[in-house]
């Protein structure tokens, strides 16, 4: 399947930006091939990848600049003609093949992938290519001539220049070719001259004659040139240009730098153009400095930022370490690891989740975010044993939600005694008592629900707490958290509000097996995540045809909760102002009508705070409390949805939060509030080390970035001028980068290069 994609319709020239909107959005929709009638447009083919993992190929006519910039494997680029500037310029992997001339800076700054041209190229053609010996070093194929200084600065990669019908010309690289060469490989057939003196002229080796004999074939059958293939393998017309290395450059220039101060700067012809001006004592200080002298020094950061996933997650999972672990092969860590921060990794993490973590993920700005659901999911049977009382102090948690449980989970790993009263005949909450099945499987949470059981908390169900059994858990425990969640749904007093069935309690009733006769037509007052719920659950009741959901703003539910409800037939409307409810239906304040034989309202829930005491409470029936989650009683924590609501991995946050801070308030110590480590700034993260791929379980832990947290790769210490970094053993396996000051210049490489932005270069004061 081709897509067709003409850029000059009616003497209307459609510009880059919408021409590339429109080959993502086919690529998205699966093509992988694609005809481009162009007119000049900029960098077609470039920095693009497919999303069913084949080989996306571009039929190209009429290009502007900049041909298959940053072009990626995969990618296979074909022109018809020529092609103007800076074809191939970064070219990261594509294949690109140009049948004619191409302009100045064709593969400029190239550092994989192949470019063949059936042609010649331009000025500086070359200029700058490297290799990064974990990919395949980039070549530049040319059938006839170069411009002037062609591969300067040349780092590594291979280029070919045939010389083809240039037998004439006084050099087939133009003038002052390979300035600066350091790396790389030049082949060359014919006239050269004016080379650089960074360079040496070289026969031909058996190993090189084997390159150019395999090579030329594919070349020649890529540009429809393989009459050529007879005429180029008369390698005694062959050269290859190589760098001279930094010793052998050195010969060439041996003047000392006092000979050139006193007999080229100071003493020239006819006495110093200076000596009337200054005096010199002839002393040189070396030109860059170590130790103290630096001007910048670096440091290894490892783990002092939080990476995208952590920082947005409501928990603070540390992911990238999790990826980390399953890297080195510790799989079991890997997977218990997420134990530290909640109890519910295949549950909340896996299903419920709206997974802000898997939003912000690095990876996502390159080909797909890391399936972060899957690593939760993979740790749902990691088992877990009763934990030996080790303190003197009890806590009391008052319910068993998402937030109550993290409490508890949390203070008995810690060897706390902790006991539950909840008021529901099991525990879980939310999770248990309202979530469909659609959106969290029973056999997950129950799995979970066993294991946190299995650690020795003491659960006293259908216990709901009154006022006299609050005054008595007070009295009894070292320090008591309400977790009661949010369980009064609100009502709006519309005219005709008596009709209204309440979402919290239709969604409670279906888990519970009841059936409502709701009619064929309902209308569901609230469009946010509970209400996405509650349509799930009307659907499932016999006999419903027409689900609409309203609300006064934007839908605040999820995308994918709001599309999960589009699917099964629900329609959602926006701003919508119910004015009042009858039999027939709901009339709204801008004269509309919504027939309706049930009407569901889903616009939020309260806690109930009747069994504590006016002063815990303010004007409004809210409780109070101080940064650090307490009531005016010290010893009584709030959290979760008693606070306000917000996402389950909210209230497994509070839940860690506070039991870390109840430990400190039993031990006398002070309390802290909630701190976050910074965000790593994204542009510290290197996303040129990385192959495009697919989501793939398989592959999930080495897509990840790693986000400030080493990947222990040795890049900076293999990469360092000076040999200042070394890497160091410690204890547990554990391990650290180090430069050494009176061997490091501060140059910044190591900062430069590190893929996950852990070293940082920083102004010497």
């Amino acid at each position: 399947m081709k897509k067709i994609i003409n850029t000059l319709e009616k003497n209307e020239r459609k510009s880059t930006q919408n021409l590339m909107q429109e080959i993502w959005s086919a690529i998205d929709s699966g093509y992988n091939d694609f005809e481009i009638n162009a007119c000049g447009q900029h960098n077609i083919g470039g920095s693009v990848w497919s999303k069913n993992g084949k080989d996306l190929n571009f039929y190209v006519k009429n290009p502007g600049q900049r041909v298959g910039s940053m072009g990626t494997k995969g990618t296979n680029i074909y022109v018809e003609g020529s092609a103007p500037a800076d074809t191939g310029w970064l070219n990261s992997g594509a294949k690109i093949v140009v049948n004619g001339d191409s302009g100045d800076t064709t593969g400029h700054c190239a550092a994989s992938g192949k470019i063949y041209i059936a042609g010649n190229v331009g000025t500086r053609s070359g200029a700058l290519m490297k290799k990064d010996p974990k990919f395949e070093a980039p070549e530049l194929w040319v059938l006839k001539s170069t411009g002037s200084f062609s591969f300067e600065f040349m780092g590594g990669g291979i280029a070919v220049i045939c010389g083809i019908d240039c037998e004439n010309m006084p050099s087939v690289l133009g003038d002052r070719a390979c300035i600066g060469m350091v790396g790389g490989i030049v082949y060359v057939r014919g006239p050269i001259k004016n080379l650089s003196d960074d360079v040496f002229l070289l026969d031909l080796d058996e190993n090189d004659r084997d390159f150019l004999t395999a090579g030329l074939k594919t070349y020649l059958s890529e540009i429809k040139k393989e009459e050529y293939y007879k005429e180029l393998i008369d390698f005694s017309k062959w050269q290859k240009i190589v760098a001279k290395t930094y010793e052998e450059r050195q010969k060439q220039n041996n003047i000392s730098l006092k000979t050139f101060r006193t007999n080229k700067w100071m003493e020239e012809i006819g006495g110093s153009i200076f000596s009337d001006l200054i005096t010199d004592d002839f002393k040189a200080c070396d030109l860059v400095q170590t130790g103290d002298s630096r001007l910048r020094k670096p440091s290894w950061k490892n783990y002092a930022y939080s990476a995208p996933c952590e920082y947005n997650c409501p928990i603070k999972i540390p992911t990238q370490k999790r990826f980390s672990l399953l890297r080195a092969g510790k799989i079991k860590e890997a997977l218990e690891l997420v134990l530290e921060y909640s109890p519910f990794p295949a549950s909340v993490c896996g299903q419920v989740c709206p997974n802000l973590c898997l939003n912000n993920c690095s990876r996502g700005s390159f080909d797909e975010p890391l399936d972060v659901k899957m690593l939760g999911s993979l740790s749902k049977d990691i088992k877990t044993k009763s934990v030996e009382i080790t303190h003197s102090q009890k806590i009391a948690v008052i319910g068993s939600g998402a937030a109550g449980i993290s409490a508890a989970w949390q203070l008995r790993r810690k060897g706390y005694e902790v006991e539950i009263y909840e008021a529901d005949n099991k525990i879980g909450g939310k999770l248990s008592q309202v979530i469909p099945e659609e959106r969290l499987s029973k056999e997950i949470l129950d799995t979970e629900l066993e294991r946190f059981k299995n650690i020795g908390v003491k659960i006293h169900t259908s216990t709901k707490v009154t006022p006299e059994l609050f005054n008595k858990i007070e009295s009894q425990y070292d320090a008591v958290i309400l977790a009661i969640g949010g369980h009064n749904p609100v009502v709006i007093p519309f005219e005709g509000y008596e009709r209204l069935i309440k979402g919290l309690n239709f969604l409670k009733d279906a888990k519970n097996g009841k059936t409502y006769n709701l009619g064929k037509n309902v209308v569901v007052i609230g469009a946010g995540n509970a209400a996405m719920d509650v349509i799930t659950e009307v659907y499932k009741q016999g006999g419903v045809e027409n689900v609409t959901a309203i609300d006064i703003q934007e839908p605040s539910a999820f995308e994918k909760e709001i599309k999960a409800a589009e699917k099964l037939g629900a329609k959602i409307m926006y701003p919508c102002f119910t004015q009042k409810i009858t039999e027939e239906g709901v009339y709204l304040k801008d004269g509309r009508f919504l027939e309706a034989d049930s009407v569901i309202i889903s616009v939020g829930d309260r806690p109930i705070f009747d069994f504590l005491n006016k002063e815990y409470l303010d004007e409004k029936s809210r409780i109070q409390i101080n940064e650090f989650m307490q009531s005016q009683n010290s010893k009584v924590f709030v959290i979760g949805d008693a606070i306000k609501p917000g996402l389950f991995t909210n209230a497994i946050a509070d839940g860690k939060h506070a039991a870390e801070n109840i430990i400190k308030f039993l031990n006398n110590e002070p309390l802290i509030p909630i701190k976050e480590k910074d965000l790593i700034p994204s542009k510290r993260i290197k996303s040129e080390y990385y192959e495009c791929y697919n989501s793939n379980c398989d592959n999930e832990q080495n897509r990840c970035m790693s986000c400030g947290y080493c990947r222990d790769c040795g890049l900076c210490k293999q990469s360092c001028p000076q040999n200042a970094i070394s890497r160091v053993e410690k204890e547990n396996g554990k391990f650290e980068y180090v430069s050494d000051p009176n061997k490091c210049i501060g140059c910044g490489i190591c900062a430069g290069l590190c893929p996950c932005g852990i070293w940082e270069i920083e102004w010497c004061k």
